[in-house]
């Protein structure tokens, strides 16, 4: 009986007081965490220039008589800004940012 509590307590010591690697993993969260607004705003800016450019495609397409196409690319181009727009909305959740 003596040599289970001592496995015992051994374990609760490793698994609740010493674990390593605590401190740092605490700080790479902490860094993370700063560089959301960069990866947020990173994702916004690319969905707002793949909509420009998109536009300008599609536009271009339909003065130059090639209407047999117009609507499936205004929905790709449409919902890659829309996913790149969601993506940034995401980050917020994922890194836990409120």
């Amino acid at each position: 009986m003596n040599k289970k509590n001592t496995i015992g307590t051994a374990i609760a010591v490793f698994f609740f007081v010493a674990q390593p690697g605590l401190s740092e993993f605490r700080q790479v969260s902490s860094e993370i965490r700063g560089w959301y607004f960069n990866f947020s705003d990173f994702a916004l800016v690319l969905g707002a220039i793949c909509g420009l450019i998109g536009g300008v495609r599609i536009f271009y397409n339909w003065q130059s008589g090639k209407e047999h196409h117009i609507d499936a690319q205004v929905m790709a181009w449409f919902f890659s800004c829309l996913f790149l727009s969601l993506l940034s909305a995401s980050l917020k959740a994922l890194y836990g940012i409120s």
